[in-house]
């Protein structure tokens, strides 16, 4: 009966420990997304880096993360992050124009926070 108990209890930590995982995901590296943009295109994906710059006009508010392997522009209807804040953001990639070699991808942040 002990050992039924126990395998009970381990198989129960490794369900938690899978669901914990599945809702913490690991951030999508930008250098990812913006080497192949049509691999994130409608997907839900999360990103992670520091704010290194921010702009707030009339019609659109956006800030540029960094990590390690990138850069990318955030569209935002939340209020602007600081400068050299970190930041874990949610959302879904847009490639805004496409030339030749020339791209601008964004990524427009999800709004159910």
């Amino acid at each position: 009966m002990r050992k039924v108990f126990i395998v009970a209890a381990i198989l129960f930590l490794m369900i938690c420990a899978g669901g914990a995982l599945y809702w913490y995901r690991l951030p999508t590296p930008i250098g990812k997304i913006i080497s192949d943009p049509r691999d994130y295109e409608s997907k839900e994906i999360r990103i992670e880096g520091v704010v290194t710059d921010r702009v707030s006009l009339a019609v659109v508010r956006y800030f540029s993360l960094k990590d390690d392997t990138g850069e990318i522009i955030i569209i935002t209807d939340r209020s602007l992050p600081n400068i050299d804040e970190h930041l874990r953001v949610s959302g879904h990639i847009e490639q805004s124009f496409a030339i030749g070699e020339l791209q601008s991808v964004v990524f427009v942040e999800s709004t159910t926070h």
